[in-house]
């Protein structure tokens, strides 16, 4: 649907307090807090660049430092990860800081309980539907909006709770997913891995072999899932090896970001929020490194516990770099441009799933064929697509239209 804002565009408010009982009189509004947009905006803009061309460039200067930024920009392979593997875990992390501030304004406006569930589940639903809509056959549950989707109403069901309670989920979540691994069966004598799509090279050593590519319990439950859909031809494996379980541990994620945007709606001084992220960052790296190196690998892929864990600690450090420069030291003018992408999150993400091809072909036909041919086209061309889309959001950002669930 499409939303109006009678005032300032952005669509991230905080409140005074987290959740209260229905009833109760709502506290003061406190200041708006732009660095939420802003970090969203950010991710958005690292999507809708795409790499900005790096990949591209390191294919034709192999031996120079478009070799280094394309690492960046690009998943890694299996284990551990680069800037480009946290850009999905920002995502989500992000859905859970906004989930307090939003339904504590819902709560504001006279909404139940029930109808605030209500719109949970129809929330997650066409989630799930749209970021479906938007996939090929065998990826249909893989991309940041089914997964958010998936794990969206359990979210929800936690936002009431206490933070010992929801500390609680997230040790049941990441522990209950790494036993699920641990005790599934690894490949035998025998195993047919060409029916897998998997390589006996994939193997990882020893206990390891539980997060092999293509061979764990995630992976074989998609061989089941998937394959109960109408497919063109049998589904053996996901693009990417990701796996639709994903969104299980990905909640711990989501956890987290509910937990700092309580903090962030709290009446702590901003300093005292500031030391939150850092801290609640720096014992979520120190443990998703510690646990990456002993009990199971950082993996994206199959967003391993440890993956949940270490990814966290990364986007809540950078949650507390744009909350400590725009909210607390208040540089705001800089991040307009980043506020514009963030205001219409959805928007700039479906269109960047379905309009950089036409962009090119419009820019190509309008300027010439050649104008991205030149030692440096993927990198132009990749800003160009940036432009278009940035002034499209701009276009929405000025009067007042943004695209929500």
């Amino acid at each position: 649907m499409i939303a109006t804002a009678p005032a300032t565009p952005s669509p991230a408010t905080i409140e005074a307090a987290p959740s209260l009982p229905v009833g109760a009189a709502a506290p003061p509004k406190s200041p708006r807090l732009m660095s939420l947009d802003a970090y969203r905006g950010f991710i958005m803009f690292m999507l809708a660049g795409s790499g900005f061309g790096t990949v591209q460039m390191a294919r034709k200067f192999p031996d120079s430092a478009w070799s280094f930024w394309a690492n960046q920009f690009s998943h890694t392979p299996w284990q551990w990860g680069a800037f480009w593997d946290l850009i999905m875990p920002a995502f989500m992390m992000m859905v859970g800081v906004a989930m307090p501030l939003s339904y504590a304004r819902r709560q504001e406006e006279g909404d139940t309980f029930a109808r605030q569930l209500r719109h949970a589940i129809i929330r997650a639903l066409v989630l799930v539907l749209l970021g479906s809509a938007l996939m090929t056959q065998n990826a249909r549950f893989v991309n940041v909006l089914t997964q958010i989707g998936l794990g969206y109403v359990f979210i929800f069901l936690l936002l009431r709770r206490s933070p010992r309670f929801q500390l609680g989920a997230i040790a049941v979540i990441l522990t209950g997913h790494w036993l699920l691994f641990a005790t599934y069966p690894t490949p035998g004598p025998g195993y047919d891995f060409a029916a897998a799509g998997a390589n006996p090279a994939d193997i990882l050593p020893g206990f390891w072999a539980h997060w092999s590519k293509n061979l764990s319990l995630s992976a074989d439950f998609d061989r089941w899932l998937l394959n109960l859909f109408p497919n063109d031809k049998l589904f053996v494996n996901q693009v990417g090896s990701t796996t639709t379980l994903n969104f299980i541990p990905a909640m711990a994620n989501m956890i987290l970001g509910v937990m700092s945007g309580q903090v962030l709606m709290s009446a702590r001084p901003p300093g005292a929020k500031f030391a939150w992220l850092v801290r609640t960052g720096a014992v979520c790296l120190v443990l998703g490194i510690v646990a990456g190196l002993t009990i199971c690998p950082v993996i994206k892929r199959i967003w391993t516990p440890s993956f949940a864990l270490y990814s966290s600690g990364w986007t809540l450090w950078m949650l507390a770099a744009f909350y400590w420069v725009i909210d607390v030291r208040g540089y705001k003018r800089w991040a307009f441009p980043l506020l514009v992408f963030g205001a219409n999150s959805l928007a700039i993400y479906v269109m960047t799933l379905l309009w950089p091809a036409w962009i090119k072909h419009t820019l190509a036909q309008q300027w010439g064929a050649g104008i991205f041919s030149g030692p440096h086209g993927p990198v132009w061309e990749r800003f160009a697509i940036l432009l278009v889309l940035w002034f499209f959001c701009w276009w929405l950002y000025r009067r007042k239209l943004f695209f929500r669930i």
